[in-house]
């Protein structure tokens, strides 16, 4: 379990990021409506895990957290509006987020494209306007970079494409890996990445915290494939039995239950080695990766 360190930095940066998330929506100059579905959605709750891993690595860093809420916000939206577009009655169909009713069941499906739609190119606008002297234009550049190539046809919606063309067939264990890399993992992947640039992490590092947001990425999607099976709808936010539902190939389909729990802590274990190869202070990190491994929700 996370000790008291992870859970009050996670508590303090937590109320910072959902105060910021609706700030930046309430300064648009736009429809009430579309505001008000984007704000719903952000205000929805969830674990924040990918702006929390931005902000750990510059803790671990020895940086200030607050020189990444900006891009951390962003990356949050992008998340957002990914979950919005994943609920979708052409896309999962789902009726409940969080334990709320889907975007699209309070506002309609059109508001709800729409207000996805808006949070993506909204996310890359305040990375580009950051009004901050220790963030210079090329790391702008290069976090907008990432996130763009995290969250494209290369990324998460290459990884989206490719879950959808799984259903209803057997998937190798490959072709899942290839979808939970992308459609989770490397969204994951560019929040570690948009810290170390943040902190000017030399190239040598950056690869580390790659390699380990991989197996991180790959273990958070393990874990909600196994809530799936064990979890309650009252904590994870949406019916168990899902994916079943749905005829989608998940780690316990293919591997067993048991065989899914080895392979996550498999990935647990690589995304340490990573980190114990950093000679800097990961230790927020890996509570990060030792609380994915047991979390409930």
């Amino acid at each position: 379990m996370a000790n008291a360190a992870f859970t009050s930095f996670s508590r303090q940066q937590k109320a910072i990021l959902e105060e910021e998330l609706i700030k930046f929506v309430k300064n648009l100059q736009a429809p009430a409506v579309l505001k008000n579905a984007m704000a719903y959605s952000l205000s929805a709750g969830g674990k924040r895990i990918r702006p929390l891993l931005l902000l750990a690595v510059l803790k671990c860093f020895g940086k200030e957290p607050g020189i990444g809420i900006p891009a951390a916000v962003a990356i949050e939206m992008i998340h957002t509006y990914s979950l919005i577009h994943d609920d979708l009655p052409s896309m999962d169909d789902d009726d409940l987020r969080r334990g709320k009713p889907t975007n699209h069941k309070i506002f309609g499906e059109a508001n709800a494209i729409l207000a996805g739609d808006a949070l993506l190119t909204y996310s890359f606008q305040i990375i580009a306007q950051i009004n901050d002297l220790r963030v210079s234009p090329e790391m702008k550049l290069e976090i907008i970079a990432e996130l763009a190539k995290a969250s494209g046809a290369e990324g998460m919606v290459g990884g989206q494409v490719a879950d959808l063309e799984g259903e209803d067939k057997q998937l190798t264990l490959s072709e899942l890996e290839y979808v939970h890399e992308h459609k989770t993992g490397k969204l994951l992947s560019a929040s570690v990445l948009s810290g170390a640039i943040l902190s000017g992490a030399c190239e040598r590092q950056k690869s580390r915290l790659n390699e380990f947001s991989y197996h991180l990425g790959l273990a958070f999607q393990i874990r909600d494939d196994i809530l799936d099976i064990e979890g309650t709808e009252e904590l994870i936010g949406k019916p168990v039995g899902s994916d079943t539902g749905n005829n989608k190939s998940t780690y316990p389909s293919l591997l067993t239950l048991e065989g899914a729990k080895l392979k996550l802590m498999e990935h647990i274990q690589g995304a340490h080695q990573q980190l114990d190869q950093l000679e800097i202070n990961t230790g927020l990190l890996k509570e990060i990766t030792d609380l994915i491994a047991v979390r409930d929700h």
